[in-house]
């Protein structure tokens, strides 16, 4: 039987911890050979400005193989998620994939800024103030004891209207979030840089997650990464579709050794993070569909477990 979730079923049955514990052990998981991750391919069509990319992964300690279908488009994305038992082959799951793409986005962000961050980061800039920024808001409180939100968007009444919401304060522009912060997460679809690495300073911690998986866009400019210790979610990914890596690569700005560092063998302790409290250090942010499958692999549990769903027999 092959179980399919709704966006609603997901937003009943999904809590941000658990995301946060699951998207840490996959990473873990992947640096110790107990996961697969190949690099995702990107299908374009002509005239067409949407991109299609299936993500897909597989899993020892999850039971699962999953490949979410990821539809970019301009100013949309949508995306499904198909997981099927690692011992059968049988279809497990049909889920939609907004809800799980939001938490384990902001659930991976979570993860790199406990391991990469200074322990007593207290002031969050946001740049961005959209559903990616509550996510990400909910996210890091899990893991820093965050005492002030600082937020900004290119739309005025998108960062009151979340200033409102969450007591964060709205600041003029991206130079003075960085200023006050941290710990930053970019968050906006940009194609050109709206973070410039002349704006760090000592000790902090930048999360670049919002460009989507197009090797021409980017939030953060060359000096950024440059001066920068950087921890990627996936290499050949970061290799390949990541503005924030392969431009400054093109350029000359940095070795490919300078971008190459996984989140996964921070975690086990086979590559450093952080080595002083004076280095910025950046986790740019792809994700991968290895975070998918380790969400999915909680929904299906819980689902199951509380009678979440709807069961059909795929094979009728």
């Amino acid at each position: 039987m092959t179980l399919i979730l709704t966006r609603s079923d997901v937003q009943t049955l999904i809590g941000m911890p658990e995301v946060i514990d699951a998207v840490r052990r996959a990473h873990a998981d992947l640096a110790r050979g107990l996961a697969a991750l190949p690099t995702p391919p990107v299908m374009r069509l002509p005239g067409s400005p949407a991109a299609f990319v299936p993500m897909a992964a597989a899993s020892a300690t999850a039971g699962l193989a999953s490949v979410k279908l990821l539809t970019d488009l301009p100013g949309a994305q949508r995306s499904t998620i198909l997981a099927v038992s690692a011992a059968d082959g049988g279809c497990a799951a049909v889920v939609d994939g907004s809800t799980v793409t939001r938490f384990r986005t902001a659930a991976a962000t979570a993860v790199a800024t406990a391991a990469l961050a200074r322990p007593d980061s207290r002031t969050l800039g946001l740049i961005g103030a959209g559903a990616l920024a509550h996510a990400h808001l909910a996210a890091l409180r899990a893991v820093l004891a965050i005492e002030r939100v600082v937020v900004w968007s290119r739309n005025p009444a998108t960062a009151r209207a979340f200033a409102a919401a969450t007591g964060a304060d709205v600041m003029p522009d991206p130079e003075k979030v960085i200023a006050a912060s941290d710990v930053v997460c970019t968050l906006t679809p940009s194609r050109e840089p709206l973070v410039r690495g002349a704006w760090f300073h000592e000790g902090l911690h930048v999360n670049a997650v919002g460009a989507p998986p197009r090797p021409d866009h980017r939030e953060i400019d060359s000096e950024g990464i440059a001066r920068s210790r950087v921890i990627v979610d996936s290499r050949s990914s970061a290799l390949h579709e990541s503005g924030d890596v392969v431009i400054p690569l093109a350029e000359g700005v940095v070795e490919r050794s300078h971008v190459s560092d996984e989140l996964g063998e921070v975690l086990v302790g086979t590559r450093p993070g952080r080595t002083s409290r004076e280095q910025i250090t950046l986790f740019n942010s792809m994700g991968v569909g290895l975070q998918d499958l380790a969400t999915v692999r909680l929904l299906i549990d819980s689902a199951l477990e509380r009678g979440v769903g709807t069961r059909v027999d795929l094979t009728q």
